[in-house]
């Protein structure tokens, strides 16, 4: 009878752990041994036996054991979960599968070329602070809503073509979510490129949204609960990120990964794709995830991955930093030419604090890197020559995300106030980042970095610079408009539907010119809807 009560006491503490702490039943984790050691010692403590040690002096009680089967699993147990690791994951002995995790490097040969050039309403002004401020704005006009939920953590996406961050709506605690099992109704959605575009969505093709599988959700409608007793128990789960398909429904993106070296090398396998309201588990493998997700390789893996391929390049014994490298400020989420999605970051030096010697780009499904050996500033060195620009604003930058423009690698960020609001925009070259230009819209901001590079001289590498047109034509219309006490002037052309921008510090003759006119025009000749200019002359003045 009391081996039967042992029995159930284990294998009710078993089932809580399991329940309670999911333990992944696999090679190289540590939580399964964990609850093994666990179990085993409450095995000992059920079985000890207390005798009564009386005597004339005093009174004890003895505490005997003679099981020995369960301290030798102890001892495996405390050995599988040091020595094994120490001996299969030491970097002196795996050093090169370590560099090998990230696979080859490929070395591409301009960083522009990569970068598609971009329409200046299509670059990324709302960084995840700001989503946040924004998102919560929305929740705060219902109240009803925003005390029932809060909003979760923000994922940058595109959804048909165009950039959002999305976020869902969770349970804001447990009676919350006692009141509402079926689910908290919606998700937010903020356009990455226009700060005024914040929605929220409750109800797609006519169906309501609801995300009944979440984070802040309690026993079986717990995510992780539920991936893991959906027979995901013996395999590594991670980054569980919120996903949107282009048509608006809602899942859950976790992306499957294995140790690959040891103990440690966590490398993505695969995919599992969740429904937020049915619970539907699919997995992908990784060749073959649906299109419209952004993300299969984690940000923390890439990192682990490139750090270790520049820290051993050559091997463990080089204490002396030679040829190390490793990343900087962290990784951006950016969209190539091929318009996939791509972890960007620059590589510098060990001990360098301020330039790169390279910038990395990794596909986040496929993880194919490429490295472009460039020089060029830190994002953090780009940060500080923005701020510099506007010192006495006290402003802070937001982290700059790389974009091709003119053909330059540049670093596009916006300048916040105290209250993390958007007051200016800056562009700083990533190849030498004492080119800057600012401004209050990204039109200026555009027109003052292009004059910027365009007087730096030889300071630019010549193969990089954009060609410029020289355009004689006749005016067909011209308006003007004052922004921020600038004056801008916007004007059409015979034969172009492109729309032309300049200022009158480019030339006085553009507040007198009319409709009719002849003018001659210098402009880059980029992809840019709205064509700003650099040259401006009235061929028509001064004829009689």
């Amino acid at each position: 009878m009391k081996k039967i009560t042992q029995i159930i006491i284990l294998a009710i503490v078993a089932l809580v752990i399991l329940y309670t702490q999911m333990p992944v039943v696999a090679y190289g984790f540590m939580g399964f041994p964990l609850m093994i050691g666990a179990l085993t010692f409450l095995y000992i403590i059920l079985n000890i036996r207390m005798i009564p040690q009386i005597t004339s002096e005093k009174q004890a009680i003895q505490l005997l054991t003679t099981m020995k089967v369960p301290k030798w699993i102890l001892i495996g147990l405390l050995f599988y979960m040091t020595a094994v690791p120490f001996a299969t994951s030491w970097s002196l002995f795996r050093w090169n599968d370590y560099r090998g995790l990230i696979g080859n490097v490929e070395v591409g040969e301009n960083l522009s070329n990569h970068m598609a050039p971009i329409s200046i309403d299509k670059i990324r002004v709302v960084d995840e602070s700001l989503a946040n401020l924004l998102g919560d704005k929305v929740l705060g006009a219902q109240p009803a809503l925003g005390s029932q939920v809060r909003l979760g953590t923000f994922v940058i996406q595109k959804v048909k073509n165009d950039l959002y961050w999305v976020a869902p709506l969770l349970h804001s605690g447990f009676f919350k979510w006692n009141k509402n099992k079926e689910g908290t109704n919606g998700y937010v959605m903020v356009n990455a490129c226009n700060e005024r575009d914040v929605k929220l969505v409750q109800e797609v093709n006519g169906h309501k949204v609801l995300i009944k599988y979440q984070s802040e959700a309690y026993f079986g409608d717990f995510l992780e609960r539920h991936l893991y007793m959906n027979g995901f128990y013996n395999t590594g789960l991670t980054d569980y990120s919120f996903e949107i398909d282009d048509d608006g429904v809602p899942y859950w993106v976790v992306t499957k990964y294995k140790k690959t070296i040891g103990f440690y090398g966590d490398d993505a396998i695969s995919v599992v794709v969740v429904n937020t309201e049915t619970g539907k588990c699919t997995e992908y493998p990784i060749a073959q995830a649906p299109a419209w997700i952004d993300r299969v390789q984690p940000d923390k893996f890439i990192e682990e991955q490139l750090n270790d391929w520049g820290n051993f390049v050559k091997g463990f014994w080089n204490f002396s930093n030679e040829n190390k490298l490793q990343i900087t400020q962290g990784l951006s989420l950016v969209y190539g030419e091929d318009n996939r999605s791509y972890w960007y970051t620059g590589l510098t030096s060990v001990g360098a604090d301020e330039a790169t010697v390279g910038f990395v780009l990794v596909d986040t499904r496929s993880k194919k890197a490429v490295w472009y050996k460039q020089s060029g500033a830190t994002e953090r060195a780009a940060q500080n020559s923005a701020i510099g620009k506007v010192q006495e604003k006290r402003f802070s930058a937001s982290l700059p995300i790389p974009y091709n423009i003119n053909n330059i690698p540049t670093y596009m960020m916006t300048l916040k106030d105290n209250g993390g609001l958007v007051k200016m925009f800056a562009m700083v070259a990533i190849e030498d980042y004492t080119i800057v230009g600012v401004g209050n819209t990204l039109v200026e901001t555009l027109m003052a970095y292009k004059n910027a590079y365009n007087m730096a001289g030889n300071k630019i590498n010549p193969k990089n610079v954009t060609k410029k047109m020289v355009l004689k034509t006749m005016v067909n219309r011209i308006q003007s408009d004052i922004k921020n006490g600038n004056s801008f002037y916007y004007f059409t052309v015979n034969g172009m539907n492109n729309i032309f921008i300049g200022s009158s510090q480019i030339s006085n003759e553009m507040p007198v010119t009319m409709a009719g006119d002849s003018i001659q025009i210098s402009f880059d000749n980029d992809t840019s809807g709205l064509i700003d200019i650099s040259a401006f002359k009235n061929m028509s003045m001064g004829k009689k």
